[in-house]
């Protein structure tokens, strides 16, 4: 039974780095062959990477990679050692991929069409990315350590980085560039929530049902430190007493808390769904 469940594991960890590659090389195609040849960017560390890049001519890959680091050195330890080396891992893909792309012709030269295409890939591949438990952006994991310290949110707090993004992209690239800029980001933003199913809501609620739910808060507690509420009920046939946990995660620890509540459970039942507001309490987070 142990090596049934290695094997399993091996099998999800060799899929999940799989399609890693898989997004970092669609946002790559998205950034070579779409945004960058014409003049558009994106929000976020993508975003200040490449008018780093127009301004001085330093490779977009590696500019991306040392910008991100420290955001997600910052959220080791919030998000764990899995999480910094899968976001780590497909920042280096995205380079290297970028590197590869970069001397092939542009797709579009037509702005328009560079900016809805280019932002509908790129928030393919990076939805594809977060889905898997990685991240090309570290702006919005420095969001939630704010968020605990001062009265921001995550979304306001990436909000305002990318006012000061699109407004420096006005002065470097032009107003109509900076405009298609925010379309771009806006499109692939919604393109996440898609591909994602959801992930781009900051926060989620999540109840899980399981015969060992006792140990199962006691890790969600200690590895991602959230509050479990643990709720009262009934299974229908067999009447017999049980425990539901509830708790309120953000969407960046969706795949920690699914492996925590797997490791403890395999049979466990969770459901996982998006919330509108979130009040109160510790988590200082607010979806809008």
């Amino acid at each position: 039974m142990t090596g049934t469940k290695k094997k399993e594991s091996l099998v999800h960890l060799i899929r999940r780095y799989f399609m890693l590659v898989v997004g970092a090389t669609i946002a790559a195609v998205a950034l070579d062959l779409f945004l960058i040849p014409n003049a558009i960017i994106d929000g976020g560390v993508i975003g200040i990477s490449l008018l780093i890049n127009y301004l001085t001519g330093m490779g977009f890959g590696i500019l991306v990679l040392i910008i991100n680091i420290p955001f997600l050195l910052s959220g080791y330890r919030r998000l764990g050692k899995g999480f910094l080396i899968a976001s780590l891992f497909s920042i280096v893909t995205l380079a290297i991929a970028e590197r590869f792309l970069h001397h092939i012709e542009p797709i579009t030269d037509e702005p328009l069409l560079a900016t809805v295409f280019g932002g509908l890939i790129l928030g393919a591949g990076v939805g594809i990315v977060i889905r898997n438990a990685g991240a090309l952006d570290g702006t919005e994991i420095l969001g939630i350590i704010i968020s605990k310290t001062f009265p921001f949110s995550v979304g306001e707090f990436v909000m305002f980085i990318n006012i000061f993004i699109f407004a420096w992209a006005g002065f470097i690239l032009g107003w109509e560039q900076a405009m298609l800029s925010i379309l771009t980001y806006y499109i692939a933003s919604k393109t996440i929530d898609i591909v994602g199913q959801g992930i781009l809501n900051e926060t989620k609620a999540a109840l899980i049902v399981s015969d060992v739910s006792a140990d199962i808060a006691d890790q969600i507690e200690e590895s991602l430190k959230r509050d479990v509420t643990k709720l009262y009920g009934q299974h229908n046939h067999r009447e017999a007493d049980t425990q539901v946990l509830y708790v309120i995660i953000t969407r960046l620890e969706v795949a920690k808390l699914k492996q925590i509540v797997f490791d403890s459970d395999p049979r466990a039942f969770t459901t996982i769904m998006d919330t509108q507001e979130v009040h109160g309490g510790r988590f200082k987070t607010t979806a809008h």
